[in-house]
């Protein structure tokens, strides 16, 4: 309950406060989570010195995770400026092709549109632009971790028109695919090894089996989609080409999957400072990531499933089933 009044009074302050001087404040107070939090910080720079091809102590890696943290102050305010903000506001903060891209692939396929995407800008206000078009916005999100405050975005998602389906409603999940809708799945919760493997910046790790999966078994196109939050507030929209994924079979699963982080890469490489994935994206031991690599392989040759055996969305942060579903967004590092 405490979390709860919180969140509600900090949203109602921030909507009558300047922007800039909140960000500043809550920027200030998010980089002290990084430096007072042990975990929180080797992962971090764990995460960043592979995004910038260095050692985890150097001080480059270091003050992109500084910045990283201020930057998602920023993302929580905009996040909890945008129920007071006018609908009209809204849409005209997001600017470039992408989103055209993604419906014209979409309209085309016939089938429903699985946009994947990473933590990098600020996916509420697309998604926000997006059911503003009149369009069947879908996303997963993780309703396990603090309900009371899923319950509180849910219903703010709700009135902006994007329908949100808490991660173990597979039924729901499986409907929106048939009624070829759009949905939307968060591909960087963090590295489990009952993933995919995949290459991320060079060095193995996985990413959810869901997309994928999901994708081979309905027919439904994968849309890769990248935000980033530009110099003058706004949000460029970037898409990739949308594609099918022939078949269930391990090959097809891992190229679909490597197509996905290829994306994320490029999406993360342009604004690294506004990835929030603050959990471990790569595996720490190296015979770990050695295995990755012979995983991929058996897959693409066939040999075996690649331990992914159950259609899924994403992967939810925690002890929950593998390859379950992630969230679009507002979880806290």
């Amino acid at each position: 309950m405490a979390a709860v009044v919180g969140y509600k009074a900090t949203a109602t302050a921030l909507a009558h406060l300047p922007p800039r001087l909140c960000q500043e404040v809550i920027g200030g107070f998010s980089q002290l989570g990084y430096l007072a939090l042990p975990s929180k910080r080797r992962w971090s720079n764990q995460n960043f010195g592979h995004v910038l091809g260095l050692p985890p102590d150097h001080p480059r890696v270091r003050r992109m995770a500084l910045r990283a943290y201020k930057e998602y102050a920023t993302y929580m305010v905009e996040l909890m400026r945008l129920p007071s903000r006018p609908r009209g506001e809204v849409s005209s903060l997001v600017e470039g092709e992408g989103i055209d891209r993604i419906i014209d692939g979409w309209k085309a396929s016939g089938r429903a549109a699985i946009v994947v995407v990473g933590h990098v800008g600020n996916n509420e206000a697309v998604a926000a632009a997006i059911a503003w078009r009149g369009l069947p916005a879908n996303v997963v999100a993780d309703d396990s971790s603090f309900p009371e405050i899923f319950e509180i975005l849910r219903q703010q998602r709700e009135s902006w028109g994007v329908h949100v389906i808490p991660w173990r409603n597979l039924r729901e999940l499986f409907k929106v695919l048939r009624n070829h809708e759009l949905l939307a799945l968060l591909v960087d919760w963090g590295y489990r090894n009952d993933g995919i493997p995949v290459k991320l910046f060079g060095a193995w790790t996985t990413l959810p089996a869901g997309p994928a999966t999901l994708a081979a078994k309905t027919g439904a196109v994968i849309a890769p989609m990248a935000v980033r939050r530009i110099p003058d507030g706004r949000f460029r929209v970037d898409a990739d080409e949308v594609f099918a994924v022939p078949s269930s079979s391990p090959a097809d699963l891992q190229r679909a999957t490597q197509r996905i982080a290829d994306y994320l890469e490029r999406t993360v490489a342009a604004a690294p400072e506004q990835w929030y994935s603050f959990k471990p994206i790569w595996p720490s031991d190296p015979d770990e990531a050695r295995e990755l690599g012979e995983r991929a392989a058996a897959m693409l040759a066939g040999t075996t499933a690649g331990h992914a055996t159950r259609p899924a969305a994403g992967t939810a942060p925690g002890p929950a089933p593998a390859d379950t579903a992630g969230s679009v967004d507002g979880d806290v590092p």
